[in-house]
Parts: C-alpha cells; structure tokens; sequence
C-alpha cells in the first residue's frame, strides 16, 4: 500500500517540477559530488520510496552529501502532506486556504484593511481609506494564490479607483489591500519588501499551544519575503526574538549570509520589535480556531502594533528545517503519537 501511494506522489513530483531549477540544482550536485546525473536521478527517486520526500527535497535537503540516518531525520514533502492532513482536516483548512475568507473569519485579529473585488469603488470608504494611507501604495492579491504569487504592490496613483476593479478582473486579482509599511527596523534591514515572522503553532491534546518554531523571512530586493522567489530565511529564538544564524536561500547554488546582500545589515543578532506581542497574537490565533491544530502565522510588525498576513496550513517544511540546517522530524513524530 505505501509503495502504491508514494508512486502516485512521485507522478505529482514529476508533474509539478521546476525543470528548470531540478536541473540547475542536477548539475551542481553533479559538480559537488563528482557523481553521474544518472546516480543522483536512481537515489533521488530510491528516496522518494524511501524517505517521503519529494524529488526537489533531494537537492534542497542536499540528500547527495548525506546518509541514511541523517536523512531520515528530514520532514519531506510526503511526509507533510499526510501530517497536515491529520492536524488541520480538509473541512476546517478552508478558512485557512482562501485568504478572502481568513480576512473575514479573523477579521478582529488584523490591522489592515481588506476589499473584495465585488465591493470596489470610488463610493466605498474602505477603499478611500485603503488609497488613502500614507503609503501611497496598494496591495492586489488572488485569494488562493501562495507563495507570494499573484501579489502586486502597485501605487495608487498608478490605477484610477474608477478602473480598478476591471483591472484587478483582467489581471486575476480578487483582494485590495492596504500596504503595511513595516516597523522601521525591520525596514532598516531590508526595505524592498515586507518582512515577516513566520510562527508555526501547535495545539496540543492539553489545548494549550507550542510554538515549534519562528522564522524571519527577509526580502532580497523583492516586493515579497517567500524563499521561492529568491529571498532568505533565519532562525529566530523563540524565547528572545533575537536573530541566532545566518541568513539561507533554499536555492543551494547559493550560500548562506551573515549580512544582508544589498543593505548589508547584519543578521545574526536583529532583534525582532514587539516580539511579546508577535508570540502573543500567534498563540490567540492558534487558539481562535484550534481545530486547525498546526498553523504558520505570518506576522507583520509595524511601528504601531502586530498585524497578520494569513495562516498557513500547509506551512513550508523548508523554511522550517533549511534555517537550521537539519531535519525537524522527531518534532513533529511526537505529536503523532
């Protein structure tokens, strides 16, 4: 039966896979190893069977430098899907999976402004205010995209209120949002984008909440923070807020930094602002809707207060392990139990 569900996941992998980025990532590992492409595919897909990863796992995880005992300690793409399926059931994710319906359920939680694209136009206050912030920016989104895609920071002069629904259709976009001008650190560090604190929560049987891990994810002169656009992730001190590694691309062509490659600020250190209210906010919103028991909150702090982007159900197992450079499994496996 296992080996029936992970050879249909291995058609998913094949199906879904940057090639370009695969190959990119084959050629290094080739270099790296001084291994044939025809070995890294065998071992690669050996691993899928094996460890329940996917095949850009192998590269990301670097599974060509490791052994059988490191590699098993490794929560891969397998392996997640089937944890999430457990923690945050199909019926009860989907206010986690349309963001037009997060910004209504957890409408008390956030501090920016949200508007469906039915209810854009010049007449709507909320729109005003949203094309009123001091910014001068906006912030068009599609509901079910992920990743940072299908996200577009635009001016607000660029785009007449009056024609700003036609263009939010033609260009699948179905949310208006205001432009959070982050907290002035956090700016400091790295004003391409917004930079964002990922906090994975756990409700456990006891339905109180662990917090299993914080990440700080900083723009590489991009409009978004996502590793899957090139950017860099920390680890962050769940205790401290306080920066304790490196910054890591998941690209692994590219080396880790201990200072930011345009503004050169340094990284290890950075002290998250308002970093009680971030942790607090994370565990009110765990607790909001526990029956999604694992979810990855991404906060945004700005020199006003805390304010939440969305949860994710499916929270990145990459930007997860990657910082720390080793498999999170066992902590997941305990709650398995």
């Amino acid at each position: 039966m296992k080996i029936i569900q992970r050879t249909k996941y291995l058609v998913y992998y094949l199906r879904e896979l940057d090639w370009n980025q695969f190959n990119r990532f084959m050629k290094f590992a080739c270099n790296q190893t001084g291994k044939s492409k025809f070995a890294l595919w065998i071992d690669a897909i050996l691993s899928v069977y094996k460890y329940n990863i996917g095949l850009a796992d192998y590269f990301i995880f670097k599974f060509y430098e490791k052994l059988h005992a490191e590699r098993d300690t490794w929560v891969g793409t397998g392996f997640k899907y089937e944890f999430d399926l457990i923690m945050n059931p199909i019926e009860s994710r989907k206010v986690l999976q349309d963001k037009k319906e997060f910004n209504k359920v957890y409408e008390s939680f956030l501090l920016h402004h949200d508007c469906d694209i039915k209810m854009v136009s010049p007449e709507s206050e909320v729109v005003n205010s949203i094309f009123g912030s001091d910014s001068g920016k906006i912030v068009l989104k599609n509901s079910l995209g992920q990743c940072g895609k299908e996200v577009e920071i635009r001016n607000s002069s660029e785009i007449p209120v009056e024609q700003l629904q036609e263009y939010m259709a033609v260009n699948n976009f179905d949310i208006l949002e205001t432009y959070i001008d982050q907290h002035d650190d956090l700016k400091r560090l790295s004003p391409s984008g917004l930079n964002t604190i990922r906090v994975i929560t756990m409700v456990n049987k006891d339905k109180s909440v662990d917090i299993l891990g914080v990440r700080l994810r900083i723009s590489v002169n991009s409009p978004v923070d996502n590793l899957a656009s090139g950017n860099i992730a920390c680890f962050v001190n769940k205790e401290t807020g306080i920066v304790e590694g490196n910054g890591f691309y998941s690209d692994i062509t590219k080396e880790s930094v201990s200072i930011h490659p345009i503004t050169n600020e340094k990284l290890l250190g950075f002290q998250i602002p308002m970093f009680d209210m971030v942790k607090k906010k994370a565990i009110e919103l765990a607790l909001f809707k526990p029956e999604n028991r694992c979810v990855g909150w991404d906060i945004a702090v700005t020199n006003s207060g805390v304010d939440v982007l969305e949860g994710n159900h499916n929270w990145c197992k990459i930007l997860w392990q990657i910082p720390v450079d080793k498999g999170l499994k066992s902590e997941l496996l305990k709650y398995l139990g």
